[in-house]
Order: structure tokens, then sequence, then C-alpha cells
């Protein structure tokens, strides 16, 4: 029998708000990223950055000013700041960390050359500019952080796909759980290893952002799981569109959380995608500075995974011992 026209209608209806809440999801970010409240530094004298300092807050920098270039270094490699305008010697300089954010990195170096028209007056033929010096730099193989920023999504697939796999093909609480833990060890390393050693987009130590990964798809799969195993696939679904449609594209992992949009940089690293990214840069490129707050992020996650899928289990097991004894059908009587 044929599917009537309605239902048709329907059906188109339904795949247009979709692919529209997906294009809204993914390019909405992007589009109307921006930069506000992002961090840097000032070195220098309190008479000799004033000016520079008013200048850098109209176009949406967070100013903490220090005193000298060391200072300056200190708050970038502890991940308090993403670069700096050093004006403490007498030869001004820009100092980024592309390694934190390769967008911000561009827009410091920007506001070099801004600032080398305004020492100079106007530029002229054969005038320079401030220097600019990259305290930590990304991979010389990946210089604009490709790599970081296309692994966002399959940190996040990563664990939709265990969960999806392990809810069909596992049986078992206590199974299922050990399998996603296991595929989060296993697929961190291969993960690790394929941005590290073939693309270049690490640097570092490997078990250390091997770890990091791990972590990130263990509370992503984890958190599915346990939605899935306590409330089934509507539970599953919801979850799934949470790191998908906000967790991913409120990551900040192409530019900075900072540069989102009104309240998405914040609310995306409290999901597993965002923290996931920050914990990765931290643990590659700075030695594990500020990754208190992520470690903090994917714990809760990884935890209330857990507790989930203990509620699943629990709640299964008891649902045989609770369901009422079937009532004796009679028999008739022989003669």
């Amino acid at each position: 029998m044929k599917s009537p026209w309605p239902k048709v209608a329907g059906a188109v209806a339904l795949l247009t708000v979709i692919i529209s809440v997906l294009l809204t999801a993914f390019a909405w970010p992007s589009v109307r990223s921006s930069v506000h409240d992002v961090p840097i530094a000032v070195a220098g004298p309190a008479a000799a950055t004033a000016q520079v300092t008013t200048v850098l807050e109209q176009h949406g920098f967070t100013i903490t000013p220090v005193g000298d270039t060391a200072a300056a270094e200190k708050l970038i490699r502890e991940r308090e700041v993403y670069g700096a305008i050093d004006l403490s010697t007498g030869t001004p300089q820009v100092l980024t960390a592309s390694a934190a954010s390769a967008t911000v990195a561009q827009g410091l170096q920007s506001i070099a050359t801004a600032l080398g028209q305004l020492q100079s007056g106007q530029l002229q033929s054969g005038a320079t500019g401030i220097a600019v010096r990259d305290v930590v730099a990304l991979p010389a193989d990946d210089p604009r952080g490709a790599g970081l920023a296309a692994g966002a999504l399959p940190l996040v697939m990563g664990g939709l796909l265990a969960a999806v796999l392990l809810t069909n093909l596992i049986k078992g609480a206590v199974r299922r759980v050990a399998g996603a833990v296991a595929f989060a060890i296993t697929g961190g390393l291969a993960m690790a290893a394929i941005l590290q050693f073939w693309f270049g987009s690490l640097d570092g130590n490997y078990l250390a952002a091997a770890g990091a990964i791990a972590l990130t798809v263990g509370a992503t799969s984890l958190t599915l799981l346990g939605l899935e195993s306590l409330f089934g696939y509507p539970g599953f679904g919801a979850g799934a569109a949470l790191m998908m449609l906000v967790g991913n594209p409120f990551s900040g992992a192409a530019t900075a959380p900072e540069m989102l949009p009104g309240w998405s940089g914040t609310l995306g690293q409290l999901l597993p995608p965002g923290a996931g990214g920050q914990l990765l840069r931290s643990a590659s490129f700075f030695d594990g500075e500020g990754a208190t707050h992520s470690l903090i992020v994917l714990l809760s996650w990884l935890t209330a995974g857990l507790l989930l899928c203990a509620a699943g289990a629990l709640r299964a097991r008891r649902r045989p011992a609770l369901s009422p004894e079937p009532t004796p059908i009679p028999q008739p009587a022989t003669v």
C-alpha cells in the first residue's frame, strides 16, 4: 500500500527542520565568532601602556598588566593569556602562542602591524613593523593547527559510535562499560599516534596526549551508554544531540572559546568535546598547564556516565523480581 501524500509532506517538513538545525548548530558559532573577552597581557610601565591598553580593550581584549617580558611569557605558558603586547623594553614586540589558538595568534600579528604603522606614523618604503615572537608554537608540520581543529569531530564521533555498537552488540552492563573503557584507551592511543607521528599536529608527551583523548572519548561513550541503559533510545538520542549539536560546535576547537558568540563558549567548555580539546592542547604543548578545569569537567561526565550505567543495570536486575507472577490458566476437569 502506497503512503498517503500528507505523510510524504510531513517527512519532507521534518527533514527540512533537521537540516536547518544542523546548519544553525555548526555554522552559527563560526559566522558570529569575534574577539570578545580574549585575555592577553600588556607588559611595561603604566605610562607607556595606557594608550595601547585602552585601544585593545575597545577591540574586545581583556588586559592583564605585567611588569616585564618574563612575566608575560609566564602567563602565556601557564595558559592564563593567549599572548602579550610587550612595551617593557626599548623595542616593542608582540608575543603569541599559536599552540593555544592559531586564530588569536593571527589577530595579534595584525595588531603588531597596526602598532608598527602607529609607531612610524605612516607606513613608508623600508619601514619595519613590530617584531612578533611565537612563545609556544604549533609544530612545523602543521603550523595552522588544522589537525587539532579537524580532530574535534572524531573525538565526538568516537564516543558516539562506541556507545551505538556496544549497546547493540554487547549484553551486560559490566561488559559494556569494560568495552567502552578499553576502546577509549585504544582509541586514544591510535588517534594520538596519527595526530603526532603521521600528521605532525601534536608535540610533547605522546602518552599525555593519548590520555587526554581517551578521557574525552570515555566521558562521551559512558555518558551515552548510561543514558541508554536508564532511559532507552530517547535518552541516547538526547545525549547524542547534546554532544553533536551543542558540544562539538561550541567547543571552540577551531578558534578559541572566548571568540564564540555570547555564552556558547562557556557552555562548550562544560561539555566533553570542548573540555577535551583544551585538555589535549594543554597536554601536548603546555606541559599540562591550564588543564585543571578540563580535567574536572571530563571526570565529572565520566563519573556521571558510570553512575547512570549502574542505575540502569540495577533497574534491569530488579525488573524481573518486581514483575507479577503469571496467573495460571485453569485446566478443565478430567472425567
